[in-house]
């Protein structure tokens, strides 16, 4: 598959949709936050508008790595694992670092994703998809994050959006 230039994320779809030069190539599950939309510094939303990726990390790593301070703790996600640590907010295999382009709306001040720590990130396998469950970031299945990783260059535009996509959501892929 061809380099991403463009991914939209639907809050209310809760699915991520990838493109490159115009045409629809991926559409990913997500889930996003509980507390729904929002760019609040410590409201647990998901902040709306467009963004850029900042920052790529976790290249290599492996599927179920366990980041924390966007490092690896040198840990593999394992449901033993989730028992010692049942508070965690699990931060799965690879992060991507989103970054308000909107003064005012997601960036600086009080509304700023990138010092929100904003991501898309892996999760572990028993968290549901489709459905609003993070604290803020969008959460993907780690397989789906580790493909989608690589497609994605530094600076490539994320909108996330309310409104849903029904014909991105039944468009066939390209």
């Amino acid at each position: 598959m061809r380099a991403l230039d463009f991914l939209h994320i639907s809050l209310a779809d809760q699915c991520l949709y990838g493109f490159a030069d115009g045409q629809l190539l991926l559409r990913l599950a997500v889930s996003t936050a509980l507390n729904g939309p929002g760019e609040l510094n410590g409201s647990g939303c998901t902040p709306r508008g467009l963004h850029q990726v900042r920052a790529k990390i976790g290249e290599g790593l492996p599927l179920g790595a366990v980041l924390r301070g966007r490092r690896w703790t040198g840990e593999l996600w394992s449901a033993e694992l989730a028992a010692q640590f049942p508070e965690r907010d699990w931060i799965l295999s690879r992060i991507l670092w989103l970054s308000g382009c909107e003064p005012g709306r997601n960036r600086l001040g009080k509304v700023d994703t990138f010092r929100r720590y904003i991501y898309l990130h892996g999760t572990p396998d028993s968290e549901p998809m489709g459905v609003p469950r993070s604290h803020g970031c969008i959460r993907l299945r780690n397989d789906d994050l580790i493909a989608l990783f690589p497609l994605v260059p530094r600076q490539c535009p994320v909108r996330i959006e309310e409104a849903p996509c029904p014909e991105w959501a039944a468009t066939p892929l390209n």
